[in-house]
């Protein structure tokens, strides 16, 4: 399983950036390798901490870490920012490189496609057509249920009163039930948890990026 958490940072107006990425599951037999953000510190497998000097690198049951600057970056480095790259060498030929930056992580998967495989990436069938944000969300809906989380930490989660007027005003009804219903279920939480509720105001406007701005206008 390959994990990653998104938050609204000061530095991106609120629009979410990946700030922190977890790699485990059956193909590394239980382990688990996480990286975050500069900031928070978090270089860990299993939940210890590797890697503490630069560059570094360390070697696991079948997979094997290497923290350095060598290679390119995805867009630029940001202002302020080290180049520090954690590279990731896993079963399967899969392979991860995680841009760490302060406030941020910038994150490249190179895998050959596998059954079933689908998440925020897309499904690699070949079709970028059906890799939206919307076609990915009614997929696989909108959370990680609770239960499948792998991530260490607690994701912050928001759902406003601006937030619930603009569902209300903004998403149909019909659109609302249906969300709440596929939240609900999806994540194994009852209705009315906010996390459902944050979850269903992804379902209702996750395809635009700019909603949780636009629900501060609400009084």
């Amino acid at each position: 399983h390959i994990q990653g958490r998104f938050e609204g940072t000061k530095y991106t107006e609120g629009l979410a950036a990946t700030n922190q990425i977890v790699v485990g599951g059956p193909f590394l037999i239980g382990h688990k390798i996480e990286v975050g953000t500069r900031d928070s510190g978090i270089l860990t497998v299993d939940g210890r901490p590797v890697c503490g000097g630069f560059p570094s690198s360390y070697t696991g049951a079948g997979f094997s870490l290497t923290y350095n600057s060598e290679g390119e970056v995805p867009d630029v480095v940001p202002e302020g920012n080290e180049k520090r790259i954690v590279h990731m060498s896993l079963p399967l030929g899969v392979k991860v490189s995680v841009y760490q930056w302060n406030n941020y992580v910038d994150v490249k998967i190179e895998m050959s496609p596998q059954p079933s495989q689908d998440g925020v990436c897309g499904n690699a069938n070949g079709n970028q057509a059906d890799d939206t944000t919307h076609s990915i969300i009614h997929r696989v809906g909108a959370r990680v249920r609770p239960s499948d989380n792998i991530l260490s930490g607690k994701a912050m989660i928001e759902f406003t009163p601006q937030m619930q007027k603009m569902m209300a005003r903004e998403c149909a009804a019909t659109k609302r039930a249906s969300a709440e219903a596929s939240c609900s279920t999806s994540l194994g939480v009852p209705a009315g948890e906010i996390v459902v509720q944050s979850c269903m105001f992804d379902e209702c406007f996750g395809m635009n990026v700019r909603a949780r701005s636009h629900a501060k206008t609400y009084a």
